[in-house]
């Protein structure tokens, strides 16, 4: 029997980083406490070429600066650069490419990101095929002479499938190891999961999402380890002028202050959420989570990440009517796209999220008109059931599993370490919840299970 795969350990210091570093008030001219919001566009020079550091708010700010080195920090990098969104990053990325040269990707990615690659990256005259990266011997495969990059994310968007960020990185080593290996880590942030550690070389996210986690700021960042690598991409992002604004940077300055909170208690939700829809069979056909022995992940999940964040994937008994009727009618899950914050949203990925992708490719990975996406939030957790079964019940009306019901025998993990022993069945019981239950995953691997 192989010996019991345990949960990657917390990163140590990551509140006291995200609260500190490149904020030392000695740093700024009036010793503030708080990094100061600078909108100056411009900056005085002593003499032609000769200035205090920054010259023109395009190439550097300094409300931006810090920021970045709060990012540098708490991704376990050396430098990082802020956008002025998500996709103006992964546009950035990948601008290092020429054309006729080749990409590897996931097939299961961002309806954004899968978007900007075909129509934009492919007409441009670059190379891409999109291939099943939960096997990492996929991508070695896939690997060319002419492969540049390789842009994976875990968990996926919005399967929730996991990907073996390690394996993936040595495979790439050993095929060729100068292809650019760069990680989405949006569904984690680098509280749970630091893929510069696990082998990859860029971290990238959209930081509209857990970073922030207010729903007030667009933004992307990637953080690198590799200054050759920095440096072509700051020079992209100072040609191309995709910079973020002085506040939005204070904003989201503000906002890292706080994750390493805010991701416990998005976690400690979603671990209640997950069991509330499994334990209703009735209404609830198949839960993805990957913080659940079920997934197909899960082991791979917790070797490389230290917890496990708030998205979850379900598909609802029936079809696109109740999936409608399920979403008009939750009232704390506000319908919207964009996930990560404080409050908890929900949306519907085949019509929202990735309606960009064709139809026949979505069905391929299991985006039906059944799934359903669920961003949970940090409000009171009974709250947020309630609100689940009030929906399910207009949806499909009949008896099901209530909150009080589920409540009377669920003891909620008040860390990630009490999470992952939940998951695993050791100190905690709930006996609504069966021991094993659907994952919602591409078909070819719900016929596996």
């Amino acid at each position: 029997m192989a010996d019991e795969v345990k949960h990657l350990p917390k990163f140590q210091s990551f509140g006291t980083d995200a609260i500190h570093a490149g904020q030392d008030p000695e740093n700024f001219p009036s010793w503030s406490v708080v990094v100061p919001i600078n909108l100056s566009t411009t900056f005085k020079q002593s003499a032609p070429g000769v200035h205090k550091g920054h010259d023109y708010s395009r190439a550097g700010n300094p409300t931006r600066d810090p920021l970045e080195a709060q990012f540098a920090a708490i991704c376990g990098g050396t430098h990082a650069i802020t956008w002025g969104s998500g996709l103006a990053a992964t546009n950035g990325v990948l601008q290092l490419l020429r054309p006729g040269e080749h990409v590897v990707a996931m097939n299961d990615l961002y309806g954004g990101t899968n978007r900007l690659f075909r129509r934009i990256g492919m007409p441009a005259g670059l190379l891409f095929d999109f291939v099943d990266a939960t096997n990492p011997q996929n991508v070695e495969n896939a690997i060319r002479p002419n492969t540049r990059l390789v842009w994976i994310e875990t968990p996926t968007n919005p399967t929730l499938q996991i990907c073996d960020i390690a394996a993936i990185a040595a495979g790439i080593r050993r095929k060729n190891p100068s292809v650019i290996f760069a990680v989405d880590n949006t569904f984690m942030s680098s509280y749970f999961q630091r893929p510069l550690e696990l082998g990859a070389d860029i971290e990238f996210a959209s930081v509209t999402k857990y970073y922030n986690g207010h729903s007030d700021v667009i933004m992307g960042v990637t953080i690198v380890r590799n200054k050759e690598l920095h440096d072509k991409l700051r020079f992209l992002q100072f040609a191309g002028g995709a910079v973020p604004s002085p506040f939005d940077c204070f904003l989201v300055n503000r906002g890292l202050k706080t994750l390493h909170i805010r991701m416990e208690a998005h976690q400690r939700n979603a671990f209640a959420v997950a069991y509330y829809l499994l334990a209703n069979k009735s209404k609830v056909r198949a839960v993805s989570f990957p913080g659940l022995p079920s997934h197909p992940g899960h082991e791979i999940a917790k070797k490389q990440s230290t917890g496990f964040s708030g998205m979850i994937t379900f598909r609802i008994n029936g079809g696109l009517e109740q999936a409608k009727t399920f979403l008009s009618a939750c009232k704390i899950f506000c319908l919207a796209e964009s996930l990560g914050a404080v409050e908890s949203l929900c949306e519907h990925p085949a019509i929202m999220t990735h309606a960009s992708i064709v139809k026949e490719e979505r069905e391929r990975l299991g985006i039906t008109d059944d799934m359903i996406r669920l961003s949970v939030g940090i409000e009171d957790m009974r709250d947020l059931l309630e609100d689940l079964h009030q929906a399910l019940t207009k949806a499909i009306p009949g008896p099901g599993l209530t909150p009080r019901e589920f409540l009377a025998t669920y003891q909620p993990a008040e860390t990630s370490v009490e999470a992952a022993d939940y998951a695993e069945g050791n100190g905690h019981a709930v006996s609504t919840a069966p021991a094993a239950a659907a994952a919602v995953a591409p078909p070819q691997q719900q016929q596996q299970q």
